[in-house]
């Protein structure tokens, strides 16, 4: 959707930001059903005696970092503008916490 600027007109106004809230009211829930999903297919593989436990556990590791995603992006509203600084800070700490398992990692097993 094009970025809006303040006509000065409450209805248009109004009408866009009924819109854009329509917009992304039909996103969380498509999200929100996405991670329902991804959450029976976590259980499922958890369940079924089929699977193997080398492709259970990473499996289900990608299924966690997909919600993570989901979570930011449309419940917390990272996609939107202004939220620049605040995904910056984030990113960094999640690149110095896996910097820091690593270390450890490295550490400990050599």
């Amino acid at each position: 959707m094009a970025q809006h600027q303040n006509s000065g007109n409450p209805k248009v106004d109004l009408a866009y930001r009924k819109r854009k809230n329509a917009e992304d009211m039909k996103y969380q829930l498509v999200s929100f059903g996405m991670m329902l999903f991804l959450t029976i297919l976590a259980f499922m593989a958890v369940g079924y005696k089929g699977i193997e436990h080398w492709f259970t556990v990473p499996f289900i590791i990608l299924l966690a970092l997909v919600q993570v995603a989901f979570q930011l992006y449309y419940f917390m509203h990272m996609n939107h503008k202004g939220h620049e600084a605040a995904a910056l800070f984030l990113y960094s700490g999640v690149f110095v916490a896996a910097l820091t398992v690593l270390t450890f990692m490295t550490i400990v097993w050599w």
